[in-house]
Formats: structure tokens, sequence, C-alpha cells
């Protein structure tokens, strides 16, 4: 590995350092690692606020939104100074503050069919902080053909769920084959979120990402995490690969071009 500890460093990472499990070999490890954050929001937040301080030393983030006072509740690397800032700005501003030894590149833009291309490939992981399912299905999509894994999670109301995909494991199709109708599942813009409820999602989103960096513990593959804030539970289940899901099947598709990611998400049988 080329990069050695310096003095500040040793300093900075000590309980990683002190740790079997991550020791000074794991600490390198997470500096020269890549890690691709899809949306600067609720989830992205605590992510990319986690995975800077840990010391994954190159971090992308790719958002179109601006920061919105409405946003303050639960975004916690914006500040009320950043509304109407891009959010990749104010986030790639926090984590500048945060830690010196990460590297920023940010895309303010919405990741879609014509752009996932140039955005994911050359990154060890995907955190998916995105809120929408169109971009949920791409990530899915193109990070298995890629051998990309992803930390998924989402979150509504109270409940947050999280899953791990790797390329060896179930992917997301297997576990939701299609989209749920549109305006069957509502934003948080109609039903609200409590604030601090991203906070625990991202986070374990970023737990995830750093075992897989470190090739860690048991992820969560083939496992759907679900957290219910209101009684403050934890249930788990676990979902199957799917022999015929045109992604990661027997039978599955070799590039992302025959799909259309509106709606459903359905991949056309031709």
């Amino acid at each position: 590995m080329s990069l050695s500890l310096d003095a500040t460093q040793l300093d900075r990472y000590s309980r990683h350092i002190i740790m079997d499990e991550v020791g000074p070999d794991g600490q390198k490890r997470l500096l020269d690692s890549r890690a691709l954050v899809v949306g600067a929001g609720g989830l992205g937040s605590p992510v990319i606020q986690y995975l800077a301080a840990a010391g994954v030393g190159h971090l992308t983030i790719v958002d179109n939104d601006v920061v919105e006072r409405s946003n303050l509740q639960r975004q916690i690397v914006h500040a009320d100074a950043d509304v109407d800032r891009p959010k990749v700005d104010s986030a790639a501003a926090f984590v500048a503050d945060l830690n010196p030894d990460v590297d920023v590149v940010t895309h303010r833009t919405r990741l879609e069919k014509g752009n996932v291309a140039d955005i994911v490939p050359g990154h060890d992981v995907v955190v998916d902080a995105s809120d929408n399912f169109p971009t949920r299905y791409l990530l899915n999509d193109f990070c298995r053909l890629e051998g990309v894994p992803i930390a998924h999670g989402a979150i509504y109301k109270f409940e947050g769920q999280v899953t791990t995909l790797v390329p060896e494991g179930p992917c997301y199709r297997c576990l939701f084959p299609e989209a749920p109708e549109p305006g069957t599942v509502p934003d948080c813009a109609a039903t609200g979120v409590l604030g601090v409820l991203p906070g625990t999602v991202g986070c374990l989103q970023a737990t995830e990402a750093v075992k897989l960096l470190l090739d860690a513990g048991d992820p969560l593959v083939g496992r759907l995490l679900f957290y219910d804030a209101m009684d403050l539970s934890f249930e788990t289940a676990e979902y199957p690969q799917n022999p015929e899901c045109p992604i990661c099947g027997d039978d599955h598709v070799d590039s992302i071009e025959g799909i259309e990611y509106t709606s459903a998400c359905a991949v056309s049988a031709d």
C-alpha cells in the first residue's frame, strides 16, 4: 500500500489503530479507499460526516439540490448560513473543516442513466443515500454489472431500513422486483420525518461501508434491517437471490442500455 501514517494521523486515528480489527494497515486501507455518496441530505449527512471522520481518503458526493431551511432539522452537514448554497458545496466545506486528509470530489447533478458511467467507476463502495426509486434501481443495476458494493438505506417518518448489496449476493431487485406505483409512497415533504431518524440509519450505512472497505465483520448481505424509532426496535429479515432476477439471475442483462429508470423501473423481457 502506497500510504504511510504520519505523526498527526497516528494521533487522529489512534482509536482505530489500537484495534486488532483495524490497526495501522486497516487505517491505511481506509485512507487509500474511494467512496461515492449519492445524496447529501438526511442520510448522506451522517454518512459523509462519519466516513470523513474515519479517514476514508477519497469521497465523491453527488447531489443536485441546494440547502433549504427545512433541511436543517436533520441534514447535519449543512448550517443556517448555507441556505441556498448547493449541498455538495456545503458538504465539501464541512469535510474540509473536519478532516484535511480527505479529498472531496463533487458532482452537482442528479445521478442518471446518462452520467452514471462517468461517476461510479473507480470507487470501492457506493453509499445509496438517495430519496427516490429510479436512482436506487439505477445504482443497483449499474453497480452490480460493475462489481461495486452498495450500502443502501431508506427512511419513512419514524422507520428506516438498511441492507448491503455485494456482487456475490442478492441485489435490490431480488428484494424489490419493481418500484411502487408513482404517488403511493409519499416523500418527507408530504409526510414529515423524525429529525434524528436519518442519523441512525445513515450511521448504520456508514458502518456497513467501513466494514466493506476493511473487509471486516458480517455485512447485511441478503438481510434487510428494519428500524422503528417509535419503539426503538430492530428486526432483520433474510431475502434470497432470485435466479430469475434480470440483473443478477441466471440470464441477467449485460448492460443498462435497455432499462428505463422511470415509473416501475422494470427490465424489459427483451
